[in-house]
C-alpha cells in the first residue's frame, strides 16, 4: 500500500455523443499498480453533461455497459435530442457572443438527461480490482468534433476528520426558494477555501450535508442557465412527456408514473420561475405555497432526500502547492428550499477530510 495519497488527471475522447468510457481501464493502463496501491479512489468529473453514478447503484447493475446505458436510455427517452428546447435556441442566449452561438453545443437533453439519471460530479470508489469505473458522458461529440474532458482521480488509503461545523446561509423570503452557493455575494467558497488553507489540507474532500433538522430542502449541483431552467424544465414539469410526444416517441406504458419521475427529478428548477411569478403578479405567497405543496411537494420530498449532500475533491496538485477546492468552470453547489425557511436561514453542516 502507498503511503500518500496520489493524483490522476485524465483527458478523454468519448467516441460517440453518448458514451460510456471505462476509466478504471485507462488508470491501468496508464498507471500501473494504482489499485493495488489505494483502497479507495474519489472521482471527480470537470463538466455538467459527464459525470459517475455512484458505485452502490453501478453494483445493483452489475457494473454491466449494457445495463447502465439501458437506464440512461430511459432518460433520453424522455429528453429526446433536438426537441424544442428553448435553452438550444442560440437566438434567444443573450449571455453569448455571436462567435460563441456559432459553435455553443445544442445539449438541453443532456443537461436534463444529467439531472434525471442521479449522475455526480463527485463520488467515493471503494477499489475493486476488475470491477470496471465507468465516465458517463452525455454530449461527447459537438458536430462532428468529439470534445475534450477531463477527469481527476484521487486514491487513497486512510482518512481523517480535520474539522466539521455548521455554516448559515442566507435565503429569500419566498417559500420556494434556491441559492447558487458559489456566488461571490454569498462567500461560501471563500469560506470553505480559507478553512482549506487554515486546516494545512494538502489533498481530501469536503462533504456538505443537511442535518437531519433541516426539512424541504435540498443540495445539488448544476448549471445555472436561465432558459434551460425557467423555461424547459417548467415545461416538463407542466407536461413531462412535451418533448417525447414532439419527437414521436410516445410509447409508454404508464405516463402517470413517468409525471411523477419528472417532478422527483425537476422540481428545484420552478424556483426562479415561481418566485418571478409572485413578483409580478404580486399575489400571496401563502396562497401560492399551498397549491404548490398540493401538486408537488410529496414527489419533491422524495427527490431532494437523494441529494441531501455533495462532495469536493481538495488537492494542492496544480496550485504551486497551495490546496484549493477543485470545481468544474459551469459547476455550482445549489441549495433548494420548497418552504420557507424559518427566520429565512438553512444550515449546511460542513465536513473536512483529510486523506492520509
Amino acid at each position: 500500500m502507498a503511503d500518500t495519497p496520489h493524483e490522476i488527471s485524465l483527458a478523454l475522447s468519448p467516441r460517440a455523443r453518448v458514451d460510456l468510457i471505462d476509466v478504471s481501464e485507462v488508470i491501468r493502463e496508464q498507471n500501473p499498480g494504482f489499485f493495488d496501491l489505494f483502497e479507495r479512489s474519489v472521482y471527480f468529473s470537470h463538466h455538467t453533461t459527464a459525470g459517475y453514478f455512484e458505485q452502490s447503484l453501478c453494483n445493483r447493475l452489475k457494473n454491466d455497459r449494457e445495463a447502465l446505458q439501458a437506464f440512461v436510455g430511459g432518460f433520453q427517452r424522455l429528453f429526446p435530442e433536438n426537441a424544442d428546447y428553448q435553452h438550444d435556441r442560440m437566438n434567444l442566449r443573450t449571455e453569448l457572443s455571436e462567435e460563441q452561438k456559432l459553435v455553443e453545443p445544442h445539449n438541453a437533453d443532456s443537461h436534463l438527461t444529467y439531472i434525471g439519471s442521479g449522475l455526480q460530479s463527485c463520488v467515493t470508489y471503494k477499489n475493486q480490482t476488475t470491477s470496471p469505473v465507468y465516465f458517463v458522458d452525455l454530449d461527447g461529440i459537438n458536430g462532428n468534433m468529439p470534445r475534450k474532458r477531463k477527469t481527476t482521480i484521487l486514491g487513497y488509503n486512510e482518512e481523517s476528520e480535520a474539522h466539521r461545523e455548521t455554516l448559515d446561509i442566507r435565503m429569500s423570503a419566498h417559500p420556494i426558494d434556491s441559492v447558487n452557493l458559489w456566488d461571490p455575494r454569498v462567500g461560501f467558497l471563500e469560506m470553505l477555501q480559507e478553512k482549506v488553507a487554515e486546516l494545512g489540507i494538502s489533498k481530501g474532500r469536503i462533504d456538505m450535508r443537511l442535518p437531519i433538522s433541516e426539512k424541504n430542502t435540498g443540495l445539488t449541483v448544476n448549471e445555472y442557465e436561465t432558459l434551460l431552467m425557467q423555461h424547459d424544465l417548467v415545461e416538463v414539469l407542466q407536461n413531462p412527456i412535451r418533448f417525447m410526444m414532439q419527437k414521436g416517441r410516445n410509447m409508454i406504458r404508464d405516463p402517470r408514473a413517468i409525471k411523477e419521475k419528472a417532478k422527483d427529478y425537476m422540481k428545484y428548477d420552478l424556483v426562479h420561475f415561481v418566485n418571478e411569478f409572485i413578483d409580478s403578479m404580486g399575489l400571496s405567497e401563502t396562497l401560492v405555497e399551498r397549491i404548490i405543496d398540493k401538486i408537488v411537494a410529496v414527489p419533491a420530498r422524495r427527490f431532494l432526500r437523494m441529494k441531501r449532500g455533495i462532495s469536493l475533491i481538495i488537492s494542492d496538485e496544480h496550485s504551486d502547492g497551495h490546496s484549493r477546492i477543485i470545481t468544474g468552470t459551469y459547476q455550482s453547489p445549489i441549495l433548494v428550499q420548497w418552504r420557507k425557511a424559518p427566520k429565512d436561514r438553512r444550515k449546511v453542516e460542513v465536513v473536512f477530510t483529510r486523506f492520509d
